[in-house]
């Protein structure tokens, strides 16, 4: 055989080993669906960067690659990302300067930016917006599931609103106006690609990262994977064009594939679809919004239902936040505008739901009513049925309390509501003074850290060798636990009124052990709290200010060489130890993590030690 031969031979079995790669062409079936849901692009590939990053857990879950495959990069495994993916859209700067192009590299189907409605456009019915910097690479299907593939960082197109403010094309790349540079940050995309999976390990429905790509110079592309990356966003713009074909074309799809993936039970024909998908997206969003309160989930959430899958979860990592305690007056500073905060969340999920029922009401009746009188409607009320469900059922959960315990105590009549009225007073209190300045927006720091207490109360009274009527923690000692490093001199004075409160929630707190023991004793159950308790709670989660410090320490090692096979270790390594919660499953790939081998251990110290620093901040 010649050498020839073998080298085509070679190429041939890599083509067929990675060869689902190919199924991420350009092609996606909203392009059919919904033809004026998009702007077509000709892209071209760059042929150059290097992986960054790979989701190995992510791809395999996809089907992209074996299940069996090396939980490693391997040269033909990056060739075939670096030509799935290190691509450049043409647009219509690059049309009008005539650049010069090799047709070579010009992929043969065009690429989707799509249109969806967004609030930082001053066009407030979507005509003008959409993806500014990103493109869908089409779709992945296996074992009865589609995913959603798209990158970012891929070019500056005509929907981005640095383009729609200059009234003109851009070159990418350009830094004239603000959103139009077309490209992602490298830092950007190697924080969500860690914050996504730990999102995803505590059970919260998110976009996760699939790979990044390193083009030099700070800058590179993203691609983000799920089972549907439509957003609210993609419909509400006919709604508020009052386009009802296109409304229903985009809303059909939707309920298509949430019912190919077999997320919604939606079995009603012809209008009626449309109020059992109401429903899903009613219960979806209430889950979701309490998930996020009662975790310190900041996802800046508005009525124009943008930074939000339609099936409620995470998309943008841009301006997402894991707070360590609750900073619920935390704003993020987007330039022109301040974000929504944390307590703003539940209104803001309660107004998409009810723009929901408007656009539902609009495709029965074809005629489209003020939003306003749709504020009561059914299910408005049930999002706030199922977000105080929920909400309820999250908080006991996160202090140690197993299903069963749970439902005992949400058995008893108003026991939870008086819990919950004394750990709000202590969760919701400010330091004293006013909103401040911080690096990226405002805050006015949260008083007390109520995770401290649920991890550390459960424990004390599991310690304590006296009957249980008679294990008190005394009030210095609560105080001096519960209060947070935010506090000034003047705040760690306990007063009458803490004295009561603390006195209410440690009486309330046994009683929720003595209801969820049933029958038992409480002291049976106090050691399963406890260690439940500790995990839940645990001071190894990653708060926002200490990803950003995290990745800056990455990428300043990664300038003085740390190979991409390091920073992949340390990233698994991070996303493993926020690992194993209970009752949320993490499926059968995560538990090769396990496995993972020794990262750059001085490096990993101190990224953990950023954690630390961190676990009170925004």
């Amino acid at each position: 055989m010649t050498m020839k031969h073998s080298g085509a031979r070679k190429l041939q079995q890599v083509t067929n080993f990675y060869s689902s790669f190919d199924q991420l062409n350009g092609v996606h079936p909203w392009m059919e669906a919904v033809k004026d849901g998009f702007v077509s692009y000709k892209v071209r590939e760059l042929q150059t960067g290097k992986v960054a990053y790979f989701n190995f857990i992510l791809a395999k879950e996809m089907g992209l690659i074996p299940s069996d495959h090396p939980h490693q990069m391997t040269d033909d495994l990056q060739e075939k990302l670096i030509e799935t993916f290190s691509l450049q859209i043409i647009n219509e700067y690059d049309e009008l300067t005539h650049r010069r192009i090799d047709p070579d590299t010009i992929r043969p189907h065009e690429y989707m930016a799509t249109r969806y409605l967004q609030l930082q456009h001053s066009n407030k019915q979507g005509k003008t917006s959409g993806d500014g910097r990103g493109i869908w690479n089409g779709t992945v299907y296996h074992r009865g599931t589609t995913w959603d593939v798209s990158s970012r960082g891929t070019g500056v197109t005509c929907l981005a609103p640095g383009a729609v403010a200059a009234q003109k094309p851009l070159k990418t790349g350009g830094t004239e106006f603000g959103y139009g540079c077309g490209l992602a940050e490298i830092d950007e995309l190697l924080g969500a690609s860690i914050l996504a999976e730990v999102m995803h390990l505590q059970g919260v429905r998110t976009e996760r990262v699939l790979c990044v790509i390193d083009l030099g110079k700070g800058y590179g592309i993203g691609v983000r994977a799920a089972q549907n990356l439509i957003r609210p966003a993609h419909l509400f713009l006919y709604l508020k064009q009052e386009r009802l074909d296109n409304l229903k074309s985009a809303t059909d799809y939707l309920i298509d594939r949430q019912v190919m993936n077999k997320a919604w039970d939606i079995k009603s024909k012809g209008s009626a679809k449309y109020d059992e998908m109401l429903h899903e997206v009613s219960k979806a969003f209430g889950e979701f919004t309490a998930l996020l309160d009662t975790d310190y989930i900041f996802a800046w959430l508005d009525w124009d239902g943008d930074n939000v899958l339609a099936d409620a979860g995470i998309i943008d990592y841009g301006s997402v936040r894991q707070f360590g305690i609750r900073h619920d007056k935390y704003r993020y500073d987007d330039v022109e505008r301040f974000s929504t905060n944390l307590n703003e969340q539940k209104q803001k999920a309660r107004l998409i739901v009810q723009v929901f029922a408007q656009m539902v009401d609009y495709l029965k009746t074809k005629k489209k009513k003020p939003l306003r009188e749709f504020a009561h409607h059914p299910a408005v009320q049930n999002f706030n049925k199922v977000f105080d469900n929920k909400r309820a059922e999250r908080l006991l959960y996160r202090m140690g309390f197993n299903e069963t315990q749970r439902s005992h105590i949400l058995a008893k009549d108003g026991l939870f509501a008086r819990f919950d009225k004394e750990y709000s007073f202590f969760e919701r209190c400010k330091v004293s003074g006013n909103t401040e300045k911080v690096a990226d927006g405002v805050n006015h720091p949260a008083l007390y850290n109520m995770r401290t207490i649920m991890r550390d109360y459960p424990k004390f009274l599991q310690d304590s060798p006296l009957p249980f009527e008679k294990r008190w923690m005394t009030e210095n000692n609560f105080f001096k636990t519960v209060l947070s490093g935010f506090a000034k001199n003047r705040d760690a004075r306990m007063g009458e009124k803490q004295r009561r409160h603390i006195e209410n929630f440690q009486a309330l707190y046994r009683e929720l052990v003595q209801t969820a023991a049933g029958k038992n004793k409480p002291e049976h159950i106090l050691k399963g709290i406890s260690d439940r308790a500790e995990k839940l709670n645990s001071e190894k989660r990653i708060t926002g200010n200490a990803l950003i410090e995290m990745v800056e320490e990455i990428i300043t090692e990664k300038k003085k060489g740390l190979s991409m096979e390091q920073i992949q270790k340390i990233i698994d390594k991070l996303v493993f130890e926020q690992n194993g919660m209970p009752e949320i499953p993490t499926g059968r790939f995560y538990k090769e993590l396990q496995q993972t081998p020794a990262v750059k251990m001085d490096l990993y110290a101190r990224l953990l030690s950023l954690v630390e620093e961190h676990k009170e901040s925004i």
